[in-house]
């Protein structure tokens, strides 16, 4: 039996040391010290734009690694390390050719987007024949057999030459693929025939494989370990000009947004008291397609991803005022509801996307998971209607308010104090309502 001195002199023990830990995780903050350190690395010259498939990109995921490594984070499904590598394949039209009832077509009237290595259709079963008229819609046609897939001749009116071209243009440039599962081609012909009595499509494509790397870490959780919430960034951007001479460091894009996952990562573990699991991506290949996320998203259950916090743009003030910031795609989730409820307290607040016409909800690496139901939502404070700066050389470091961009990495962190200790459950996203990806391009 206890001796009852000895216990209550325990018992003040034990107290004094759950207030101790109550103040210092009371005390935890996000250091805007580190977050200067972080981004000035990430959106430096050194690392050239940071460009998929180049040397410097390798540099930054090193770099974010070693932070990881540094904050005590687990990594991803047993790996050895943090990188999460995988593969794509571009696919580069090399030859197509149409004859169409028995008269060749001019190549400038061709249009391929294919990941068949070798197409040869010679009678009208061998594909699915379509005609976009004068009055059609060709934007809708094309995006709606793409959707579909399948091998696809489609006649297109002269008088959508504009847009054709512009298709033209883009499938010049080949396509990349995170596999090649959907065999399927569309075959853009700009005619006014709209009859077909005999036709012959004839083309190769060129196929390479390139490697990729997410950095994933991960802060386990306690009570509710199965449950996960995901913070997630792009660590990608464009390189470098075509002369060398001008580099598109992409310090808000998104440099910012790697930063503060990496921050509210460092602010968890020093918190240590997420009972939820959560995961800390930096994706690679936004830039180019999203393959990143979509990859990530194959290597774990969707069903078990509560919510996807997603941070893209943070840098500069937004139109609600410094250190604000507003996410995407409020009305598909009651995400956003749940975390102001945590803001209020502190009079903060998370603002619906202001500029709903840019459709930047399948802009970003949330569209990903939320086409598989997760509540994953972009969260920034750019001002896209003026800002000068995406997408340039200009987009560096000395374009940021750091002061504005430390106060929404904060907000962030405390809105999903109750997410990540388990109290709140977002609603998922109806995927009924979402548009999927295309199966050819």
């Amino acid at each position: 039996m206890i001796n009852p001195t000895k216990l209550f002199a325990l018992n003040l023990l034990i107290t004094a040391s759950i207030s101790a830990c109550a103040a210092n995780t009371a005390n935890v903050s996000i250091s805007n010290e580190q977050i200067v350190k972080d981004i000035t690395y990430l959106a430096s010259d050194d690392l050239k734009g940071r460009a998929n498939f180049s040397a410097e990109i390798d540099q930054a995921a090193d770099y974010i690694s070693q932070r990881f490594s540094n904050i005590g984070l687990k990594t991803f499904n047993g790996l050895n390390t943090y990188k999460q590598t995988f593969n794509i394949t571009s696919i580069t039209p090399k030859t197509v050719s149409v004859n169409l009832n028995g008269q060749k077509v001019n190549s400038n009237n061709i249009a391929l987007a294919s990941t068949i290595k070798s197409i040869a259709w010679h009678k009208l079963h061998d594909m699915q024949t379509h005609v976009i008229d004068e009055k059609d819609d060709m934007g809708s046609v094309v995006s709606k057999l793409n959707n579909v897939g399948g091998k696809h001749l489609i006649l297109i009116n002269t008088a959508h030459k504009k847009v054709f071209l512009r298709y033209q243009n883009y499938f010049k440039r080949g396509l990349t693929k995170l596999s090649l599962d959907h065999q399927g081609a569309l075959v853009l012909v700009l005619t006014d025939d709209t009859t077909i009595d005999s036709v012959a499509v004839n083309a190769t494509t060129q196929l390479s494989t390139k490697s990729l790397s997410n950095v994933v870490a991960v802060l386990p959780g306690t009570t509710k370990a199965d449950e996960k919430v995901l913070f997630s960034a792009h660590y990608d951007h464009l390189g470098e000009d075509e002369n060398g001479k001008g580099i598109y460091n992409g310090a808000d894009d998104d440099a910012s947004g790697t930063t503060a996952v990496i921050n509210i990562a460092e602010y968890f573990a020093k918190k240590a008291n997420n009972t939820r699991t959560l995961i800390f991506s930096a994706f690679t290949a936004e830039e180019i397609g999203g393959y990143g996320s979509r990859y990530f998203s194959q290597q774990l259950n969707p069903n078990d991803v509560v919510a996807m916090i997603n941070i893209e743009m943070i840098g500069k003030p937004s139109k609600f005022g410094a250190g604000t910031l507003w996410m995407t795609g409020m009305e598909r989730s009651n995400l956003g509801e749940l975390l102001n409820a945590s803001l209020k307290p502190h009079n903060m607040e998370i603002y619906k996307d202001p500029y709903p016409e840019q459709g930047l909800f399948y802009r970003s690496d949330n569209a990903t998971l939320a086409r598989l139901g997760v509540p994953a939502h972009s969260f920034s404070s750019t001002q896209l209607d003026k800002d000068q700066h995406y997408h340039q050389p200009t987009d560096d470091i000395d374009s940021l308010d750091l002061d504005s961009m430390q106060k929404v990495i904060q907000s962030l962190s405390i809105a999903s104090e109750d997410l990540v200790n388990g109290k709140i459950t977002p609603s998922r996203v109806d995927v009924s309502k979402v548009k999927g990806h295309g199966k050819i391009y």
